[in-house]
């Protein structure tokens, strides 16, 4: 198994280390099943929080081409199905992470492993890799066939209450949600971000009752993206 490092994080991020140390998958995701005692195609994502002079410490976040068969646009930490050749979850996220980013696995440095996750739209039984980017390089969307873009957000507008709420799926389902980057992140994605704040002593209250549709919610980050763009 690839070597945790834990005792190389910053500052800023033991904290969020010491609130996942003995979290279970309820404590994550409330609404997420178990995941099936047998079946389940495994897969890991890279949780990866650098740290910018501009804006302070940030998460790698992806948008998925709108082409894909499974979340097609949503926002997603960089990661995916575990190969026959990678050795653990930790070499699954960092892979993919290069393929789908270009983060360059020897500047990351994995720092705990959170607990298995079940996906049931796609059936991925997910193991999310924490980890810190100590030698940040430039990133794009390496396939645009998997990524239609890559960002780095800022803990900072997570944080903001402005940009939080909770949206609604057509199956009745809310969760946690964030406007950032003229993006809807939402689900799994969203969910286990609202944890990762908590946990690190990030979070800043917000109102829980500010409802929207997903589609209604989608359309409006939508809209923001293009009215930044032409400003």
């Amino acid at each position: 198994m690839s070597a945790l490092q834990p005792h190389l994080a910053p500052g800023w991020l033991q904290p969020l280390l010491a609130g996942v140390r003995d979290v279970d998958a309820a404590g994550l995701l409330r609404h997420r099943s178990a995941p099936p005692a047998e079946g389940g195609r495994h897969a890991a994502v890279l949780v990866l929080f650098g740290e910018d002079p501009r804006h302070g410490p940030d998460v790698l976040l992806m948008e998925r081409a709108s082409t894909l068969r499974n979340h097609a646009g949503q926002v997603a930490f960089p990661g995916g199905g575990a190969d026959p050749g990678d050795p653990d979850a930790v070499g699954t996220a960092l892979r993919e992470a290069e393929e789908e980013t270009g983060v360059e696995p020897s500047g990351v440095v994995p720092l705990a492993l959170l607990p298995e996750l079940f996906v049931p739209p796609s059936g991925f039984v997910v193991t999310p890799v924490i980890a810190h980017w100590a030698r940040p390089v430039a990133v794009h969307a390496a396939d645009p066939g998997e990524t239609a873009a890559v960002v780095r957000v800022p803990l900072a507008e997570l944080a903001d209450p402005a940009n939080r709420l909770r949206v609604r799926h057509p199956s009745g389902l809310t969760g946690p949600a964030f406007t950032v980057a003229g993006l809807l992140v939402w689900g799994f994605t969203g969910g286990l971000l609202s944890a990762l704040l908590d946990r690190g002593g990030w979070a800043r209250p917000w109102d829980t009752t500010r409802v929207a549709d997903l589609a209604t919610a989608w359309s409006t980050a939508r809209a923001g993206r293009r009215e930044g763009a032409g400003s």
